[in-house]
Order: C-alpha cells, then sequence, then structure tokens
C-alpha cells in the first residue's frame, strides 16, 4: 500500500498542487480517476488500497444509506476541508486495521514497467464519452470540477507507471491553451475553472465542456484540413 500512501500524503501536504483546495470531494474523484486507470492497465500494486474502506466507513459511522465515504465524511465534519483531513486520519487507522504491512512491488507492476507495449488509450472514447452519456456513474453528479479530478487522477497513474501519452491525450493538452484563448483569461486557473466561472453552477459547466471540447476537436481537424 505504500504507493497510495505516498500519494495521499503529498497530497495531504500540497493539495493545490493535485486537486486545487482541500476538499474531500475533489480528492474522491481524484483518486477514483488514479485506481480505476492502474485497474484499467491490468494492475492492482497495492491489492486495491482503498478496498473495504467505503464499509469500514459506514460501520465506524454506523451509517446504513448508501452514501460514499466521502459524503459520509462531509455529513459528520461539517465541511469540505474539515472532511479533507479528517480523511487522512481515519484511513491511517484503517489501513492498520488492515494489517497490510507488505509493500513491496508486486510482479504485475514489474513486467508492465518493462513491457514497451501499452495499451492504447483515448480519452475521448474511453472517458469522456462514457461520463458525457452516464454523468453520474463516473462521477456521481454532474460536476465539471469532479471531472477535472477524474482527469487527473487518471493521467498521473500512467505517468507514474511509465506508459507514454498517445495522440488523444497530447491532443487533451493543448484544451487549456485554447479554453484561455477563448474566453480571453491568462490568469492561471485550470480550463474547468475558467468554463465554471462562465457558467450557472456545476452541471451547467459540465455540459458546456463537451459542446466546447467537440468546438476544440473539430476545430483541430479544421486546421489539419487547411495544412493538408
Amino acid at each position: 500500500m505504500n504507493e497510495l500512501s505516498t500519494l495521499l500524503q503529498k497530497i495531504k501536504e500540497n493539495p493545490v498542487k493535485y486537486i486545487d483546495k482541500p476538499s474531500i470531494t475533489c480528492l474522491k474523484s481524484f483518486v477514483g480517476g488514479y485506481l480505476g486507470q492502474l485497474s484499467d492497465l491490468g494492475l492492482t500494486p497495492e491489492g486495491y488500497p482503498m478496498e473495504g474502506f467505503q464499509e469500514w466507513i459506514q460501520e465506524r459511522e454506523k451509517i446504513n444509506v448508501t452514501r460514499s465515504w466521502a459524503g459520509i465524511l462531509i455529513f459528520y465534519c461539517g465541511s469540505e476541508r474539515s472532511a479533507f483531513y479528517s480523511f487522512f486520519e481515519l484511513f491511517d487507522k484503517f489501513v492498520k486495521q488492515k494489517d497490510n504491512s507488505k509493500t513491496q512491488e508486486t510482479e504485475d507492476v514489474v513486467r508492465l514497467r518493462q513491457n514497451v507495449m501499452f495499451p492504447r488509450f483515448d480519452i475521448y472514447d474511453e472517458i469522456l464519452k462514457g461520463v458525457k452519456k452516464r454523468p453520474g456513474m463516473f462521477l456521481g453528479t454532474n460536476s465539471i470540477t469532479r471531472l477535472d479530478m477524474l482527469l487527473r487522477g487518471y493521467s498521473l497513474a500512467r505517468r507514474e507507471v511509465g506508459v507514454p501519452p498517445t495522440e488523444p491525450e497530447r491532443e487533451f493538452e493543448g484544451f487549456q491553451s485554447w479554453v484561455e484563448e477563448k474566453y480571453g483569461i491568462k490568469s492561471g486557473q485550470s480550463w474547468s475553472k475558467i468554463i465554471l466561472f462562465y457558467s450557472v453552477d456545476e452541471s451547467e459547466a459540465l455540459q458546456k465542456f463537451f459542446e466546447l471540447f467537440e468546438e476544440y476537436m473539430n476545430r483541430n481537424k479544421t486546421l489539419e484540413v487547411d495544412e493538408i
């Protein structure tokens, strides 16, 4: 469980670097994207470190209703920030109770890092199309911030195991500068924050994201045709 514990410690020390602010909701989406990508790559490097945490929280707080662990912590802590810092204390207790002391890297991780033939990843086909159709399944609710955190965690997991970026990934990197240019903003804010600023709420911002992303992709196709 060493790799996840190290990442969580880095996020705790500098949440702005990874998830913009101390927020349990952002943390949950980020970790979900991170672990989700490792799973998609056929990796369970730490025996799925979050496995059982949901049930552990529910039992600890005597909760029987269907709520995510992040939702339960917000309810008892009263705020996103307080729940964020409370999570780390609780997760440490959870880890100790699991008595998961073995931290050596699994053979699966070693084989993946030695293998040059990585699975191809299309950020639009594999994630964005899925989120567009069923945002609740991937994000829990219609939220552009959660989408941003999910993608950040997803990308970090790939970088950590040495998966080279595909063309769709590199193309998506240009979306940030394109959004800044479209809105005439050079504030250093993420694309999700910019779109949210010009939207009524998280839900409208998510819908607007897909409209903008489609416009961005079509613009790139038009440029390619012009170059030819």
